[in-house]
């Protein structure tokens, strides 16, 4: 009975995403392509305040104490408050007339004016003459309409939408999608295997949408952690991701440190002294012409000076730069990392294996992704590992399942829950080695291989299962098999040609 409910409960949120996917596409047309996407972004997140508002000010007003209007009785719950210009029944009210566009704007204004960390962040862009009013109300009605459930269900819900359609935007626009959203698998295999904790400092130097710091809470939190000890630092160059990435923070009531405005991690470093206890990034693959030139004597090259071409070991490097004593790094990478010899990597990597500092290396399957389909590998670098002298090698290419044509995915149990375990095994030192799956290599082991990272290099192919079958056994039931299929040829042949013979075709 509790897995049908539960099953139940997932369907009617997938549902309810897609509700919300469908409002994207009715404006599809009526705006420019860039814009949709801010658009919708931002009704998401004025919906969800108004409806966190709204269900602790029918509270307040059911005891009777008259606090309903003040301000800090909703901030003592983590949850904003609302002005009355910026109410969903106030935008709800103006949907089809002439001036929504004016009310959103005003609503996303008042919303600024009482919290100071959002100055400047949310979309205004409602009023423009280039979005249709009429589809616009529209847009509102469907956002009105959606059933909404308890608070503690609703932050979930909407956060998951917000999430969802993350990934939608990146899907339909292409590489660009990949500026702001990591696949949820990937971010989550990162926390499952970090295991970040309460009283830290979690640390991403090119932030996106700021995915990887809500998973990192979701697991401190159900591992009896409190979201409020953890200390956020992120960094973004982007200025729409950037804005992107308060919202996400805002609507799952992280505080974190952006910084004062989005800047280039590389030239303008905003959190110059931070020595963080977990870092979690997904930096842009292979990012060439980033400025090397002008950092050649930057303190972070410890391992050298990475090269012009491609800025891989340069993000390594600087996630070394700001790990504390018994910090931990979980980044994605695209697979030349592994065993890239040219303009110095293959130098630079022999250093940081050298340096004890790869705790892990996990091959990931293609398709994770939706804006490429190249595969990429989770890199896991730690200051003070358990197990010195050792890195453990996994690959996961051929886990997961695929969501459809193009997308593959995880499943938390199956797949990402074996990940962690595989990981905690090793770092208790009671992991062997699966062929195929998994294997604990030496450093010593690593230089024979040139210092090469690539886990198919280690782990090997899986063992076949022993055929027991005897072979003339075999052959007399492949053979029968393979007769049925010629009769069954044979039988098409003489349809195909009876039915063109109908027509006028024959087939001599």
């Amino acid at each position: 009975m509790a897995t049908k409910k539960a099953k139940q409960k997932t369907e009617a949120n997938i549902g309810f995403e897609k509700q919300i996917w469908d409002a994207a596409c009715v404006l599809w047309g009526h705006i420019p392509a860039a814009e949709y996407r801010k658009v919708i972004v931002g009704l998401i997140f004025l919906r969800y305040i108004s409806t966190a508002f709204k269900k602790k000010y029918d509270e307040l007003v059911a005891e009777g104490d008259g606090f309903e209007n003040e301000p800090d009785e909703y901030l003592a719950d983590n949850i904003f408050f609302v002005p009355e210009k910026a109410r969903w029944e106030t935008i709800a009210k103006a949907a089809h007339t002439p001036e929504i566009g004016i009310v959103i704007d005003d609503a996303m204004r008042a919303i600024e004016e009482d919290n100071k960390n959002l100055k400047n962040v949310l979309p205004k862009n409602y009023a423009s003459p280039d979005l249709d009013k009429r589809v616009l109300g529209d847009v509102v009605d469907l956002f009105t309409n959606m059933d909404m459930h308890a608070t503690s269900e609703t932050q979930d819900l909407l956060g998951r939408v917000y999430e969802y359609c993350i990934a939608q935007f990146a899907a339909y626009e292409g590489v660009k999608g990949g500026e702001f959203y990591t696949p949820s698998s990937i971010v989550k295999t990162l926390v499952a295997v970090l295991k970040p904790t309460e009283n830290s400092r979690l640390y991403d130097p090119c932030c996106g949408s700021g995915g990887m710091f809500v998973q990192s809470v979701k697991f401190i939190q159900e591992h009896h952690g409190r979201r409020d000890r953890v200390s956020v630092y992120c960094q973004e160059s982007n200025a729409d991701t950037w804005k992107m990435a308060k919202m996400n923070m805002a609507i799952r009531g992280i505080d974190a440190d952006f910084g004062p405005y989005q800047a280039d991690t590389f030239h303008n470093d905003l959190h110059k002294t931070l020595k963080a206890d977990f870092i979690l990034a997904n930096p842009p693959f292979n990012l060439s012409n980033y400025g090397i030139d002008k950092l050649k004597d930057d303190v972070r090259w410890k391992y050298g000076v990475p090269p012009a071409g491609n800025a891989n070991f340069a993000w390594i490097q600087h996630m070394i730069h700001h790990l504390a004593p018994n910090g931990k790094i979980g980044l994605v990478l695209a697979n030349g990392a592994l065993s890239s010899q040219s303009s110095g990597e293959g130098e630079i990597r022999k250093k940081i294996i050298e340096d004890d500092l790869i705790e892990g290396i996990i091959a990931m399957p293609t398709q994770l992704f939706y804006s490429v389909t190249i595969p990429v590998t989770l890199w896991f670098i730690s200051r003070n590992k358990k197990q010195k002298g050792k890195t453990l090698f996994i690959d996961a290419r051929e886990m997961g399942y695929m969501v459809d044509r193009k997308h593959r995915d995880f499943d938390d149990e199956k797949d990402i829950q074996k990940i962690a375990d595989t990981f905690t095994a090793f770092q208790e030192g009671t992991l062997e080695d699966v062929k195929g799956f998994c294997a604990v290599v030496s450093t010593e082991d690593i230089a024979k291989q040139d210092y090469i990272l690539t886990p198919g290099r280690y782990v090997g192919i899986a063992e076949q299962e022993e055929d027991s079958e005897p072979f003339d056994e075999k052959m007399k039931r492949l053979t029968s098999e393979l007769s049925d299929l010629f009769k069954q040829s044979h039988e098409l042949q003489e349809k195909i040609r009876k039915n063109l013979g109908a027509i006028g075709y024959e087939i001599k």
